[in-house]
C-alpha cells in the first residue's frame, strides 16, 4: 500500500492509502465517493509542479504511484474538474484547424476532417500538426521562432523554412519517455512571448529547468492542437477506451429498471406529493417539472410573505440576496483574472461558467461564460419593478427574482447570451 497526498483547489487536502495498481480514474472516484460529489466523470488528478511552473492533467489510464515517481519534492496531485478532458472526440474540427493537419508522406495533402481522428488513432496512420511556435533555446533565456512538425516519431523543428526534406529537420522532443504540459505563468518566469505556453517534459527531469522543451502558440486554439495531437500520438486507442469506458457505463445501468444514483442526488430526489401517499417520479422531464412548479410556489410563498411584510429572520427579499451564495456555482468576491484562471483550468468548453460578486458595483454580480474557446463576462444588474427586486442581465427585459432562478432559466435557454449554461465551475474540500 502507498500513501498518497491530493489537493483541493481551495488548499485542503486527503491523504489516501492506495495499492500500487491504483489508475488516476480509480482515485478519481474514490476521491468523489469520499468527497460525496457527483460522479460525473469530469474529474482529473492533475501533476502540479510549482517549482517549474507546469501542470498537465493525467490521462485516466495512468498509474498513480508511477507518476509520483517521476515527480519532484515541491510537485502535488491536485484534484479538479476538466471537462474539456475528452471534448475533442465530440467535436474534432474545433480541435484541430485545417491549416495545421497534414500526411507525413505528402507535403501538400491534407486529411478529411470526417477520418481525422480515427487517422491519430490508427497507429499505422501518419497525420501530423504543423506550424509556427516560439521555441525556448534549452539552457538560455531567448526564444526563436520555428517551423514544427509534430509527429509519432518526436517533434522536430525545420533548420530551413518550412522545409520537411529529412536533412533540414531537427529532433526537438520525444514524445514515448516524455509528458506535454501547459505553462502556469510563462511570460513571468520564462518571459515566453506570449499567454499560450506548453512544456514537454521528460520524465527523468525532476526539478531542473535545463532540459525542458519550452514552446509558445500564438493563441489558445492552436495551443490546444498542439497538445491535443500530443497525447492522441502517444496513447492512440488508450484515450478512446478512457473515454468510452464510462459511456459503456451508463449504458449498462440503464438496463436496470431502478435508477442507480450518487448520494448526493439521493438526497434531491424528486417526490410527486399530489396524492394520498408521497411518490418517487422516475421520468427526468417530470421531475424537472415537478422542481419548476415548487420552485415557483416557493417563490410565490415568497412574494406573499413580502406583502404581508413579515420580520422573520429569512425575509423573503433578503433571502432573495443571498440565496445563491449556497450554490456550487456562485464563488463569491473573486477577482476577474481568477474567474477566468478557474474557467481554464477546468477546460475550455462551451457553456462553462461561474457567478461571482461584481467588483466595480457592490449591489451587481457577473456571469463569467467560456464560448467558442473565450471567456466573456455579463454583468447582472438589480432592478426594481413594482416595489420588488429582481435581477437581469439584459438591461431589464428579462427579470429574474433571485440568481438560481436567472441560472436555471439560461440552463435551458441561451437569450441574449452566446450558449446556455452547461457546466458549472466547482471547488471542493477534501
Amino acid at each position: 500500500m502507498w500513501d498518497v497526498k491530493v489537493f483541493s483547489e481551495d488548499g485542503t487536502s486527503k491523504v489516501v492509502e492506495i495499492l500500487a495498481d491504483m489508475t488516476a480514474r480509480d482515485l478519481c472516484q474514490l476521491l468523489v465517493y469520499k468527497s460525496h460529489c457527483v460522479d460525473d466523470n469530469s474529474w482529473t488528478l492533475v501533476e502540479h509542479h510549482l517549482h517549474l511552473g507546469l501542470e498537465r492533467c493525467l490521462e485516466d489510464h495512468e498509474l498513480v504511484v508511477q507518476v509520483e515517481s517521476t515527480m519532484g519534492g515541491e510537485s502535488k496531485f491536485l484534484f479538479r474538474k476538466n471537462y474539456a478532458k475528452y471534448e475533442f472526440f465530440k467535436n474534432p474540427v474545433n480541435f484541430f484547424p485545417e491549416q495545421m493537419v497534414a500526411w507525413c508522406q505528402q507535403s501538400n495533402g491534407s486529411i478529411p476532417q470526417t477520418q481525422l481522428l480515427q487517422n491519430f488513432l490508427n497507429s499505422s496512420s501518419c497525420p501530423e500538426i504543423q506550424g509556427f511556435l516560439h521555441v525556448k533555446e534549452l539552457g538560455r533565456k531567448s526564444w526563436k521562432k520555428l517551423y514544427v512538425y509534430l509527429r509519432r516519431s518526436g517533434l522536430y523543428c525545420s533548420t530551413k523554412g518550412t522545409s520537411k526534406e529529412p536533412r533540414h529537420l531537427q529532433l526537438l522532443a520525444d514524445l514515448e519517455d516524455s509528458n506535454i504540459f501547459s505553462l502556469i505563468a510563462g511570460k513571468k518566469q520564462y518571459n515566453a512571448p506570449t499567454d499560450y505556453g506548453f512544456c514537454i517534459k521528460p520524465n527523468k527531469v525532476r526539478n531542473e529547468t535545463k532540459d525542458l522543451r519550452l514552446l509558445c502558440a500564438e493563441d489558445e486554439q492552436s495551443r490546444t492542437c498542439w497538445m491535443t495531437a500530443f497525447r492522441l500520438l502517444k496513447y492512440g486507442m488508450l484515450l478512446y477506451q478512457n473515454y468510452r469506458i464510462p459511456q459503456q457505463r451508463k449504458a449498462w445501468l440503464s438496463h436496470f429498471s431502478t435508477p442507480v444514483r450518487s448520494v448526493s442526488e439521493n438526497s434531491l430526489v424528486a417526490m410527486d406529493f399530489s396524492g394520498q401517499t408521497g411518490r418517487v417520479i422516475e421520468n427526468p422531464a417530470e421531475a424537472q417539472s415537478a422542481a419548476l412548479e415548487e420552485g415557483h410556489a416557493w417563490r410565490k410563498r415568497s412574494t406573499r410573505m413580502n406583502v404581508l411584510g413579515s420580520q422573520s429572520p429569512l425575509h423573503p427579499s433578503t433571502l432573495s440576496t443571498v440565496i445563491h451564495r449556497t450554490q456550487n456555482w456562485f464563488h463569491g468576491r473573486i477577482s476577474r483574472e481568477e474567474s477566468h484562471r478557474i474557467i481554464k483550468q477546468q477546460g475550455l468548453v462551451d457553456g462553462l461558467f461561474l457567478l461571482r460578486d461584481s467588483q466595480s458595483n457592490p449591489k451587481a454580480f457577473v456571469l463569467t461564460l467560456c464560448h467558442h474557446q473565450k471567456i466573456k463576462n455579463f454583468q447582472i444588474l438589480p432592478c426594481e419593478d413594482e416595489g420588488q427586486m429582481f435581477f437581469s442581465l439584459d438591461d431589464g427585459n428579462t427579470k429574474f427574482s433571485d440568481l438560481i432562478q436567472l441560472v436555471e432559466f439560461y440552463q435551458l435557454n441561451k437569450g441574449v447570451l452566446p450558449c446556455k449554461l452547461k457546466h458549472h465551475c466547482i471547488r471542493v474540500a477534501l
